[in-house]
């Protein structure tokens, strides 16, 4: 068994959010409008925005930062205890440890790109994060987040190319034939983008997006179209993540249109302990329409809210305020804006003339065919294990059609839509049926293969044969046929509800959006931290259980159960006692209070495999051994 199974806690899960972590702000109405007509080049600049998707996670320089060195020597060293720690299993001084190395880094006050020492160390640290991450996964452990992908945007955003001038005659022609509704330029800043694309590594890109778009292209452009926006903008997230739903930026930008967190809640994308917004396909464009519609009305140029786009609004009109130039390529000469927004928009210009006419520079793709599933609501969480096992597909297939959900279990919401495959939701919910809503988060379903039996189900999923055969109306010693599916009344969850999370408070948290994160009460949050007051300080650690479910060993109401006097003949020579169920009391109380455990009481009344208990219910006690 691995050490992820003995603790199934998230050991670096926090680490990975350092950057990203936010709660939810309302959604954003949803309003149609076409685009003002431009203005001017050298008008008065626009006020000055707060900082957009890509700036947000570079920390102001503090007045006595420590130097690079220093700093290199204080994360290294973080990294290496983590590390250290981990192999010798000690996997919540591991958390830590790399939690705070990530958080050196971050707050150091450098940005990542101004020594790259830094920027290697980091992306270290990520990767070998991420692997650890993807080993506890593969272990079925159910807790892990959903993994990420490199962001392409990292990749090609720095690079600087030669010119091929055989291409811009090329391109000129192209341009002549296709239709955009997007203004084209075709300079040498953008022919050296098309020669990049030509090579191995940049057709890899081109031709991993294109491919993907096929996924996402119909509904893109439908709701560009609502949102009143070019549908040339399609060609944003083509550059930003290929179409890549977990994509995921150095600086923390997340989903298909490479979303901040804290620039997601302000277009509506929640960011809780189950789900991310941002990583929903649909939702994250429709923001990323509005979001571009913002910066179109403000600017009022096409290539400048697309560098706002991808440094912030902030940055531009100060660049904009230094020289008097409304006007994207002056300020790429003038050499105002940040080296990866410079590069930027010629990026995506070269990437448009690729899109629009792939065969003319040698690259032909076939396109994934569109998502489609049928969306289901459900009134209690649910293991995607059980999901994928009811109606047949894989849990890596349901995975892909909700990118959004983080975690194995879906959350205790009902108006959360889970995506099934076209065509399965009848099979699904005739199935489920069978099997009562509280158990969804554990039990199982399986399907028999040639040689397998009652005894060796049992040892697999390390229940009773009894267990097994009461729960499918079938005899012990009964023989399984083949393709047959059972219920597996599992009798120990393994789910991360309810497993202790370790949160550290950041700036601008408050109980509220701390508890909206975990989908628990702030009442249940000062409960479980000993909290009196209104207010949490930043800095401070927090004690959480998701889904406000408390495990029972961690369970501290204490039980005034008294036993009944009721009992049978031959309870008279065991000692048993037959125990009337109150208002209010748990299997784990009642155990504590006849001083014996709650696997003795599900092993002496079989009928709680089926369902939890009731008030007014009779439980059959047997004296402590």
């Amino acid at each position: 068994m691995s050490i992820f199974r003995r603790n199934p806690a998230s050991l670096f899960l926090l680490a990975l959010l350092v950057s990203v972590v936010g709660c939810d702000q309302g959604a954003r109405k949803t309003v149609k409008a076409q685009p003002p007509e431009p203005v001017l080049a050298q008008q008065a600049p626009p006020q000055t925005a707060p900082e957009s998707p890509k700036d947000a996670a570079r920390p102001a320089a503090e007045p006595s930062k420590p130097t690079v060195e220093a700093l290199l020597a204080e994360v290294e060293a973080a990294f290496q205890a983590g590390e250290q720690n981990y192999k010798a299993g000690h996997l919540e001084k591991a958390r830590r440890e790399f939690d705070r190395a990530v958080d050196l880094i971050l707050t150091g006050g450098y940005d990542l790109h101004d020594d790259a020492r830094l920027e290697q160390l980091f992306d270290r640290i990520v990767g070998t994060i991420h692997a650890y991450e993807l080993a506890a996964f593969k272990e079925g452990d159910g807790f892990t987040e959903q993994r990420s992908e490199p962001a392409p945007i990292d990749e090609i955003a720095d690079l600087t190319f030669p010119v091929d001038p055989r291409l811009k005659e090329r391109a000129e022609r192209e341009l002549l034939q296709v239709p955009h509704d997007l203004p084209i330029v075709i300079n040498d800043h953008v022919l050296s983008y098309l020669n990049f694309f030509q090579t191995p590594r940049g057709r890899a890109i081109v031709e991993n997006g294109l491919r993907r778009s096929g996924r996402y292209r119909d509904m893109i452009l439908r709701i560009l179209r609502e949102e009143g926006m070019p549908e040339d903008l399609i060609y944003l997230a083509q550059a930003e993540s290929a179409f890549q739903p977990l994509a995921l930026s150095r600086a923390g930008a997340r989903g298909i249109w490479q979303f901040m967190s804290f620039r997601g809640r302000e277009y509506g994308l929640r960011r809780t302990w189950w789900i991310d917004d941002r990583l929903d396909p649909e939702k994250s464009t429709r923001a990323a329409a509005q979001h571009l519609r913002d910066l179109y009305q403000q600017f009022g140029d096409w290539y400048l809210t697309l560098a706002a786009y991808n440094s912030g609004p902030g940055s531009v009109s100060r660049a904009i305020e230094r020289t008097g130039y409304a006007d994207f390529w002056e300020l790429y000469k003038r050499n105002v804006l940040p080296r990866e927004t410079r590069n930027y928009v010629p990026i995506i210009l070269a990437l448009t003339l690729i899109a629009k006419d792939p065969a003319q520079y040698g690259i032909e793709v076939t396109p994934e065919p569109p998502v489609r599933g049928d969306r289901i609501k459900l009134a209690h969480p649910i293991d995607l294990r059980l999901v994928a096992e009811t109606i047949d597909v894989t849990v890596e297939e349901l995975r892909a059609l909700n990118p959004k959900l983080l975690r194995t279990t879906t959350p205790k919401d009902p108006d959360f839509e889970l995506q099934l495959p076209e065509g399965t939701a009848d099979q699904f919910f005739d199935e489920i049926a069978a099997i009562p809503p509280e158990k969804w988060v554990f039990w199982r379903r399986h399907r028999v293969v040639e040689g397998e039996t009652l005894s060796g189900l049992a040892r697999k999923y390390r229940i009773s044969v009894e267990a097994i055969a009461d729960a499918n109306g079938l005899a012990p010693t009964d023989a399984l046929q083949v393709n047959e599916k059972l219920i597996i009344p599992a009798t120990a969850p393994r789910t991360e509800v309810g497993k202790l999370v370790r949160y550290r408070v950041r700036r601008g948290d408050t109980l509220e959006s701390v508890a909206a994160q975990f989908d628990v009460s702030v009442a249940e949050l000062k409960k479980w931290n000993g909290i009196r007051g209104t207010r949490v300080s930043r800095g401070a650690t927090l004690r959480v259980y998701p889904g406000g479910v408390l495990p029972a060993s961690k369970t501290r109401a204490k039980s005034t159960t008294k036993a009944q006097t009721v009992r049978t003949a031959s309870a008279d020579a065991s000692g048993a006692v037959v125990h009337e169920v109150q208002k209010g009391e748990t299997l784990w109380a009642i155990a504590r209070a006849y001083q014996t455990t709650v696997d003795a009481l599900k092993a002496t009344n079989r009928w709680l495999a089926t369902r939890p208990i009731r008030p007014g219910d009779q439980l059959m006690v047997l004296p402590p051994r």
